[in-house]
C-alpha cells in the first residue's frame, strides 16, 4: 500500500515529517548548526561519552564530530578531556551552559509545536493524537529509535 488515490504515501509522509522537523528546528534556532544542537542534545541525555561513541550515535564520521565538539568546547557548551582508560581517546560532557541551551531549545520547539497543534481543528488534532502510536511503531528497529 505505497500508493493511493491521494498520491505516493511514503513520499508525502517523508516530505511532511521532514519539513515539519526542519521548521521546528528553525523555531528554536540558537545560531548553532543542526549537527551541534543534535550532538549537544545527545550528550545532555547520555552524559559523558567517548568522542567516537558520540560520532556513532549521531551517524557522522569521527573527524566531523571532532570539529563539532571543538566548536562546542570553544562556546563553553561541552567539556572535553582525555579518557583515563585510553589516553588516545577523548571524553565529552555537556556543561551546565550546554544543558541550559538544550533545555531552552527543546522548550521553544515544544511551545511552537503546541501552538501549531492548538491551531488545528479538534477532529484533526484528535486524528493526529491517535496516529502517534503508529508513527512510533515506524521507529521500532531503526538505529535512530532512542
Amino acid at each position: 500500500m505505497t500508493t493511493s488515490a491521494d498520491g505516493d504515501v511514503p513520499a508525502r509522509l517523508y516530505l511532511a515529517i521532514g519539513r515539519l522537523s526542519r521548521s521546528l528546528r528553525r523555531s528554536g534556532s540558537t545560531g548553532m548548526g543542526h549537527g551541534s544542537i543534535s550532538a549537544l542534545s545527545t550528550l545532555s541525555g547520555a552524559g559523558t561519552l567517548r568522542l567516537g561513541d558520540l560520532a556513532a550515535k549521531e551517524g557522522v564520521a569521527a573527524p566531523t564530530m571532532s570539529r563539532i565538539v571543538a566548536g562546542l568546547v570553544d562556546s563553553g557548551y561541552v567539556n572535553r578531556e582525555p579518557d583515563p582508560a585510553d589516553r588516545r581517546a577523548w571524553l565529552v560532557t555537556a556543561t551546565e551552559e550546554g544543558e541550559r541551551v538544550v533545555s531552552s531549545v527543546r522548550s521553544t520547539r515544544m511551545q511552537e509545536l503546541s501552538r501549531r497543534l492548538d491551531g488545528l481543528p479538534p477532529a484533526d488534532r484528535e486524528l493526529l493524537i491517535k496516529s502517534i502510536p503508529v508513527l512510533e511503531a515506524l521507529l521500532v528497529g531503526t538505529p535512530d529509535a532512542q
